[in-house]
């Protein structure tokens, strides 16, 4: 267990790292933001603050959630989890990367960290693991936040799609700047130029004798994707029990209709719509996205 200051992109903030033994073993980091509750949160003198779950997508990491995890944490307990092939958590060579194994690492850590009832807050491939989650246990959860993940098959097109993506990154890097820059305006699969995602990217990337490279491999993330995309999971939806608000941004992967379908689907949906925002709009918009999830959180999980 570590206390760190001004690690996860806020300065002079503390976190705590608290490792996880994940399933078949594999050790996992996860990041509580221990900050004090601010006076006038909201709690009274001595009450628990619920606990929320952040999970990360696809090659994502934890330290993703920091400036999410700093607004909850004046109401809520909030840990963020690097879940396995991610982050400082540990990348076992063989795997295994399917779902079950990303949700038992996830309930592994609700549990030894003592955070149930918890809220679970999902971004694309974490959100998936967060419903799948809340409806294999739904003692385990108070509320559920999706953040533009798809509940339809994608199809084998779109795994081809990402291998040939992947092998068109320039790596290694000759700086950071340079990845700020391919992901944020160079990406020949951007349409136009995105800083946030440039700055999303440069988190993942550590310096080596050669340059900057991802922290994760994506043989792994091909591995971990393979494992979803030619399923859908509208079944699961549908055996969500606790309250569940499906976030989009207006330029997400999650089409309008698709939303609001996933919506109706669950049994005690919501849904809100973030503007000027795709696919990572928790980073592009945070102002809005912490707008539409905060009094959401609040009222699925605080005590009437």
């Amino acid at each position: 267990m570590e206390l760190l200051k001004g690690r996860l992109g806020v300065p002079g903030h503390m976190v705590r790292r608290i490792d996880v033994a994940g399933a078949g073993g594999v050790r996992l980091a996860a990041w509580e933001f221990t900050d004090p509750p601010k006076i006038g949160g909201g709690l009274e003198e001595g009450e628990q603050r619920p606990g929320v779950l952040l999970l990360h997508g696809l090659m994502g990491r934890a330290s993703h959630w920091a400036v999410t995890a700093r607004r909850l944490s004046a109401r809520h307990r909030p840990v963020a989890l690097d879940q396995r092939g991610h982050g400082r958590s540990e990348k076992p060579a063989e795997g295994p990367f399917d779902r079950e194994a990303y949700v038992d690492d996830a309930i592994a850590a609700i549990e030894q960290l003592g955070l149930a009832p918890v809220a679970l807050v999902g971004h694309a491939m974490g959100a998936l693991t967060a419903w799948q989650l809340a409806a294999r246990r739904p003692d385990l959860v108070s509320a559920l936040v999706i953040c533009d993940m798809r509940a339809s098959a994608l199809g084998a097109a779109s795994q081809r799609e990402w291998t040939e993506w992947f092998r068109s990154w320039p790596v290694p890097f000759a700086t950071l700047a340079d990845v700020r820059k391919w992901f944020g305006e160079d990406d020949p699969t951007l349409e136009r130029p995105r800083p946030a995602r440039g700055e999303f990217f440069a988190e993942v990337m550590a310096e080596r004798a050669d340059g900057w490279r991802p922290v994760f491999s994506r043989r792994q993330m091909l591995s971990a994707r393979e494992t979803w995309v030619h399923d859908a999971h509208w079944e699961e939806l549908a055996q969500v029990p606790c309250p569940a608000l499906v976030v989009r941004g207006l330029d997400a992967e999650l089409g309008r209709a698709e939303a609001q379908e996933m919506v109706r689907v669950l049994p005690r949906g919501a849904y809100a719509e973030i503007p000027d925002a795709g696919h990572l709009l928790p980073w592009e918009q945070p102002d809005a996205w912490c707008a539409a999830i905060e009094p959401f959180l609040h009222a699925a999980t605080m005590p009437a």
